[in-house]
């Protein structure tokens, strides 16, 4: 009979058994300890240089959540609702809370990144993340961020929500695009919407405006500004132009300043029409770059 026994089934099921019983007696083992330990310390991280949230206002989150929490027991204090409550906090993304066998809480704190700030028409002012979610101002500290004005009628509750306008969220693309391009951000300072629900793009250099339009192939377009700036600014100077008109993919279309406030306009082959497409010297060195691209 013992030949018909299939022996490795037999010791897998032991060992489960044994593995599963073992578990158990940890788990007993912790939640004797657990009712024994009492709370010695809290540990607060807050990595990041943005100081939107301060350790004593997470003091201030737990002290209204639990009371003062050194000197408790850990299995008196709620770890899950510590949590919640500083989730809440409209600066705060994320948040882990867990305890030690030492009596010592940690807590991991995530702030929100702001990568735009938005003042709108009716001039309300909030920050939008790099999650696209709105968040509102600090009034602790300010981050360093593009800011967008104009006629922007995306409004703002004042509790973290997300965008409903497809400018706001035009908005917000053109802002991450920017950041996470180094000449971009180096060079675009602020975001304004215009009369005609166009986005323009204030540069640090050069007076000119540029005239983005939509967030649609922003690629494209910011490809061929890249182009623009590579191929054509050296030649024609930087206060060649008034403004600079991207918001079509397959072409850049520029409106020059007045004809006496040009530096070296002659040299560069320019005639005295107010608005033309981008000059035929330009034209022909950037075929490739200016090809429509749909």
């Amino acid at each position: 009979m013992l030949k018909g026994i299939d022996w490795r089934s037999v010791f897998k099921g032991f060992a489960w058994i044994v593995s599963l019983a073992g578990i158990i007696v940890l788990m007993s083992f912790v939640s004797i300890k657990k009712n024994t330990v009492t709370c010695t310390n809290i540990k607060i991280l807050i990595p990041g240089a943005d100081n939107f949230i301060e350790r004593e206002e997470v003091d201030a989150i737990l002290k209204q959540s639990q009371g003062v929490l050194i000197g408790q027991k850990l299995e008196q204090i709620n770890l899950e609702q510590i949590e919640q409550k500083l989730k809440a906090n409209p600066y705060i993304a994320f948040a882990t809370v867990y305890a030690d066998m030492n009596g010592v809480i940690h807590i991991n704190v995530k702030q929100r990144q702001p990568i735009l700030r938005i003042i709108n028409a009716s001039d309300q002012d909030f920050y939008i993340d790099r999650n696209g979610l709105k968040m509102p101002i600090s009034p602790n500290f300010t981050a360093s961020v593009l800011v967008a004005n104009g006629r922007i009628l995306e409004s703002f509750s004042g509790k973290v929500d997300t965008l409903i306008t497809k400018l706001a969220k035009d908005l917000y693309k053109t802002a991450f695009y920017i950041e996470q391009d180094t000449l971009w951000d180096a060079q675009i300072e602020q975001l304004v919407v215009n009369d005609k629900n166009d986005i323009e793009l204030v540069p640090r250099v050069g007076n000119q405006r540029i005239i983005l339009g939509s967030a649609d192939s922003l690629e494209v377009k910011m490809r061929n500004l890249r182009a623009f700036y590579n191929k054509a600014m050296p030649k024609v100077g930087w206060d060649t132009y008034k403004t600079i008109n991207i918001k079509y993919t397959n072409q850049v279309v520029c409106e020059k300043n007045k004809v006496d406030s040009l530096t070296g306009g002659a040299k560069a082959g320019l005639d005295s029409t107010n608005k033309k497409p981008i000059d035929t010297m330009v034209r022909e060195e950037m075929p490739d770059e200016l090809k429509e691209d749909n």
